[in-house]
């Protein structure tokens, strides 16, 4: 096979308590990629659909081309390639966006070339892509994005993923207000130090939070999404973000908060109705301040980034 297409989807970094080391993905949005081999050396970008023409064509520059640049050098390789790239997910949403565009590139190159590498093994070239896009070489993004479900970095030297089981009845809601954050910028605002009494209390709900998702104990799932780090801050960018949070948990949704660097915002909920309910309060919260946005329910994405059939 000399082409292929592949769905990588979007994820939902830190859930709340968990900066850079856990993530997990949805059934959509998604981002799609088709690679087609050629046979001269060399990387193309041959178009870019549904980015308005913003992101770059030349590969040092994409994600895309820059995972499948890291890959082909891992594997001593000088295969030529011609990409695609459909654009789903928006750009500085929150939602894993420059992350789904490595991940889908690096499944569709491995797949064309007999898969030498496993998708743990994928991981460290979008992590690169990722250290391009916005300076910091973080796994929380792709690893969800290439395994699927819930992911833990325990430690990022040496690297040690691991997938957390999760219930399969968990529903996600994303509500992606019209506004863009940079992940660089988000980054940039966070404080170098934090206090020993905040590390102790993220530490204690990032564990429970794990305990919870493989047991199904949706009460104890609910209290450890909590954020003392991250979303103080960063929840100025998101307007009216603690009336949102308030409107929220009182629909019974298990917790609520900023997915990534925002301004997208996330709630896990054990029902669907549930689910729709908070993207309904949520988009109608937006649109009282004149504020588009769009919604997606979905259960879990178990399987990460898929081939077209």
């Amino acid at each position: 096979m000399k082409k292929i297409k592949v769905f990588a989807p979007a994820t939902v970094a830190n859930v709340c308590c968990g900066f850079d080391v856990l993530g997990f993905a949805v059934d959509a949005p998604s981002d799609e990629v088709i690679l087609t081999l050629r046979s001269q050396p060399g990387l193309i970008i041959k178009e870019i659909k549904g980015d308005g023409g913003r992101l770059p064509l030349d590969p040092t520059r994409n994600t895309a081309g820059f995972a499948i640049q890291s890959y082909l050098n891992h594997l001593k390789s000088f295969q030529g390639v011609e990409i695609e790239l459909i654009k789903k997910l928006p750009l500085g949403s929150g939602m894993g966006s420059s992350a789904a565009s490595a991940v889908a590139a690096l499944v569709a190159i491995n797949y064309l070339l007999d898969e030498p590498l496993t998708r743990k093994e994928l991981v460290p070239h979008a992590m690169e892509a990722e250290r391009m896009a916005c300076g910091s070489a973080h796994a929380d993004n792709v690893a969800p994005g290439l395994l699927g479900g819930f992911v833990l970095i325990r430690t990022y030297e040496p690297l040690d993923i691991i997938r957390v089981p999760s219930p399969q009845e968990l529903y996600c809601t994303l509500i992606h207000p019209h506004l863009e954050l940079k992940t660089a910028d988000s980054r940039r605002v966070l404080r170098e130090t934090i206090r020993l009494k905040d590390a102790v209390t993220q530490n204690g709900n990032i564990a429970a939070l794990m305990i919870g998702l493989a047991q199904h104990d949706y009460s104890l799932i609910g209290r450890s999404l909590c954020d003392v780090i991250a979303e103080p801050i960063r929840s100025v960018f998101i307007p009216g973000f603690e009336e949102i949070k308030r409107k929220v948990n009182d629909t019974g949704a298990l917790g609520f908060g900023i997915s990534g660097s925002g301004p997208t915002v996330f709630a896990l909920s054990k029902e669907r109705l549930t689910a729709e309910k908070v993207g309904d309060i949520t988009v109608q919260h937006f649109s009282e301040l004149n504020l588009p946005s769009d919604v997606y329910v979905s259960t879990i994405n178990q399987e990460g980034a898929r081939l077209a059939e």
